[in-house]
């Protein structure tokens, strides 16, 4: 068994072992496991019982996002959306990465949100989108730096 395999199965039962005594982040721990032996399947249950049985459930709601495509998400935590649409950038797809972010958007106009929705336009050589999203951003934080910067290039003429 090499030390990998043997430290995941050492997790596994120390986590095994914290939930008998009913401590619930243990769950995390164990999806977290999971999640690294390519059961995410797994990791997702484990995160759904977490946020069944925690008060505080919204960073399980996170983190369980990075398990499953098809979670639910909170609508008013903003993190698991940017996530997914950084990995769909990543992968191409960017159509389906400003979905995602337009999803967020729509249940909560936020800064970081906007700011990143503009940029993605911008690689994607939609300026007059780029444009919105950095008017709309500033309108929310009109010092916002970083989204100065992205309007003032995406404002400039295209060669």
């Amino acid at each position: 068994m090499s030390d990998w395999v043997w430290i995941l199965v050492v997790r596994l039962d120390c986590y095994t072992n914290a939930l008998k005594i009913k401590y619930t982040r243990a769950l995390q721990g164990l999806g977290r496991v999971y999640h690294l032996k390519k059961q995410r399947k797994y990791a997702y249950d484990e995160m759904t019982k977490l946020i069944e049985k925690a008060r505080n459930n919204a960073s399980a709601f996170e983190k369980r996002s990075e398990y499953s495509w098809r979670t639910q998400l909170d609508p008013l935590r903003t993190y698991p959306y940017r996530y997914r649409a950084a990995v769909l950038m990543d992968d191409h797809k960017e159509t389906e990465a400003i979905e995602e972010l337009s999803k967020a958007i729509a249940c909560k106009p936020d800064l970081q949100l906007l700011h990143l929705r503009a940029a993605f336009f911008d690689s994607m050589r939609e300026p007059a989108d780029a444009i919105r999203d950095c008017e709309a951003a500033l309108s929310l934080d009109p010092n916002h730096s970083d989204t100065i910067d992205l309007y003032r290039k995406a404002s400039e003429p295209q060669s």
